[in-house]
């Protein structure tokens, strides 16, 4: 297995293709924006990858931003192939993330993750995230696609 973290240059048609197929594997309801678009915006996104013989078999990404309260991170889209689970690799994908937010010098790290996800959750715990007392809303707004 190979872990490394997504570069601009890296993301070829394949790579692309990859991403997006084992998106579909974490949710394939969510309308997902090409790669390529995300790594060009100019924002700090990270990547972090499993490959295992070219084949993309875990992802987990960071985003992040600034507010008033401080430069954060949001962990999202943390997915590790069916077959490939218990196998450490997302807590490899996770310290990776952790190991880029320290170096961005992030003052937070947030993750959100739904209550029936016991294992990811766990996960979560064992590297140090607590549950904040706090509820999440989501509005979905019109003219918001993907191209």
């Amino acid at each position: 297995m190979i872990f490394n973290i997504l570069q601009k240059e890296d993301t070829t048609p394949e790579v692309s293709k990859q991403i997006h197929e084992l998106f579909q594997v974490l949710n394939a309801d969510i309308d997902q924006w090409d790669i390529e678009r995300i790594m060009a915006q100019g924002n700090e996104f990270i990547l972090a990858c499993c490959w295992e013989n070219d084949k993309l078999i875990g992802m987990a990404s960071l985003a992040t931003y600034k507010a008033i309260s401080g430069y954060k991170g949001m962990v999202e889209d943390v997915v590790v192939a069916e077959s490939m689970r218990s196998k450490g690799i997302g807590r490899k994908l996770m310290e990776m993330l952790l190991l880029e937010g320290k170096r961005l010098q992030l003052s937070e790290i947030l993750l959100f993750s739904g209550h029936h996800r016991k294992p990811a959750i766990a996960l979560y715990k064992s590297l140090g995230f607590n549950q904040k007392n706090s509820g999440m809303y989501t509005l979905k707004l019109s003219g918001s696609n993907r191209t």
